[in-house]
């Protein structure tokens, strides 16, 4: 019965944190009410109170069970890199986060609540805090794999490194944001040919030329 009681609580608290995403997401989290919450769950306001403390404890316990593109890239591409060229890496990074996008939808939806339908000010500073730390170390990534990418391929950028990786992430940030606003277009094929034209801008090779003359594409 202990067990049983467990299992429900759980599935209860689970239902409350699919309710809030989809009101989260069709409101706004200012507008969101923790009645039509725990009304979307088919549970009680009391139900809410049990396992949260209120709304800000709520949205932050719906962002925690999912783990944000960028932060993803942060853990995923350290696998990656030592298998690429590090212009390819640069490439798969970008193509990591764009088809998380894409093609989760719970990520999708989470990630547009964060970018779209926040308020950044009081109590939810922290989210944006987040979102910056996750950008700077994605764009520290970037910055790191071109300075590599330009020894290997022996070209001097016409940016720094740092201001290039920047310039990228703003470049793919506002394709998402364009997306995500209902934009019709391929996120994953655009973006992919746009990160090209940026890095043919900053003198490297086109996509594939830099694995046949390396011999060391990511595997």
């Amino acid at each position: 019965m202990a067990r049983r009681t467990k299992e429900d609580a759980s599935a209860t608290r689970s239902g409350l944190l699919d309710a809030a995403e989809l009101v989260f997401y069709e409101q706004g989290v200012a507008r969101a009410s923790l009645n039509e919450i725990a009304q979307r769950a088919g549970a009680t306001r009391g139900a809410v109170y049990w396992h949260f403390k209120d709304k800000l404890d709520l949205f932050y316990a719906m962002l925690d069970r999912v783990t944000l593109p960028l932060e993803q890239a942060a853990d995923d591409g350290c696998e990656q890199e030592a298998a690429c060229d590090a212009l390819e890496y640069v490439r798969r990074l970008i193509a990591l986060v764009l088809g998380r996008i894409v093609d989760d939808e719970r990520t999708r939806r989470v990630f547009e609540i964060l970018l779209l339908k926040v308020e950044y000010v009081g109590e939810l500073m922290p989210v944006q805090e987040r979102n910056i730390a996750a950008l700077d170390s994605f764009s520290a990534r970037l910055e790191t794999a071109l300075r590599i990418a330009s020894k290997d391929h022996d070209i001097v950028m016409p940016m720094e490194p740092r201001e290039a990786s920047i310039a990228l992430c703003a470049m793919f940030d506002g394709l998402i944001q364009n997306w995500l606003l209902g934009r019709a277009f391929d996120l994953k094929r655009v973006g992919g040919q746009a990160v090209d034209v940026c890095l043919r801008g900053l003198g490297f090779p086109g996509e594939g030329s830099a694995a046949r003359s390396s011999g060391s594409a990511c595997r």
